[in-house]
């Protein structure tokens, strides 16, 4: 996609306010997949993003996999969309997000250091609200610019975990579009296709290792996406529940 079309997507991360989730002694289920009592509509509080002048839209949808629990299916022909939800959570109280996917195969042709490369079998964003303190004085004339144009803020930065096909696990290296928005390689290749796969990082840590702040922003949104459209290629992916805990809540829970 175009950097007109990444600007304009994370723009519409941030373009409804939700209350913030805090508080609470249960993690924060996010993407209560499972909890769906049947396979079909897509859960009310998560919703489908296209993008201006991409004809071609990965299809979403809710389906029970073979141990009969509730996921997301992700299928992509030379298309590109993403699922999102926009929620206000505290990352200094829920630093942990836990998920589980699974991908059919890899993109071949995708290379995430290009943006004719672009695309992934499967990606989680974390996105971040603007904060005033983290940005130069040259940014924040921007960041008001942009406000003017658009009614509010973009968003700070991003967190993308990835499942590339050809990137090194446990790369950490800037979206070919901007350097607000930060990839992190969690799984390559095919050696765990057809697997499901659990994922647990530290949202504080990942973003310090990544933007080199102490602590991360109030994150704003939630967002899942298989992309073929800078590739023309196919993908198949599912994502499991997407859960935020406390530091002493592990992965289990």
């Amino acid at each position: 996609m175009s950097m007109m079309y990444h600007v304009c997507w994370v723009l519409l991360l941030f373009s409804v306010f939700f209350p913030p989730l805090s508080g609470a002694s249960e993690p924060l289920r996010v993407g209560d997949f499972s909890a769906l009592p049947q396979a079909g509509a897509l859960p009310a509080d998560w919703e489908t993003l296209v993008f201006d002048g991409v004809d071609r839209h990965t299809q979403y949808t809710h389906v029970v996999d073979a141990a009969g629990v509730g996921v997301i299916a992700a299928e992509s022909l030379n298309s590109s969309s993403g699922l999102v939800r926009k929620i206000q959570i505290d990352p200094l109280q829920w630093p942990l997000v836990a998920w589980r996917w699974k991908i059919q195969k890899t993109v071949t042709a995708a290379d995430l250091t290009r943006k004719q490369g672009d695309d992934a079998a499967a990606r989680l964003y974390v996105t971040f609200a603007y904060d005033v303190n983290q940005v130069s004085w040259w940014e924040k004339v921007q960041f008001e610019a942009i406000k003017l144009v658009y009614g509010e803020y973009p968003p700070i930065g991003a967190l993308t975990y990835v499942w590339a096909s050809h990137a090194d696990q446990g790369a950490v290296m800037d979206s070919p579009y901007t350097r607000r928005v930060k990839v992190i390689v969690l799984q390559t290749g095919m050696d765990k296709a057809g697997q499901w796969v659990q994922q647990q990082r530290d949202i504080q840590a990942d973003y310090r290792q990544a933007f080199g702040v102490q602590h991360a922003p109030m994150i704003s949104a939630v967002a899942i996406m298989t992309d073929t459209d800078n590739t023309g290629g196919q993908a198949m992916a599912w994502y499991g529940d997407i859960v935020f805990k406390r530091s002493d809540q592990n992965v289990a829970d």
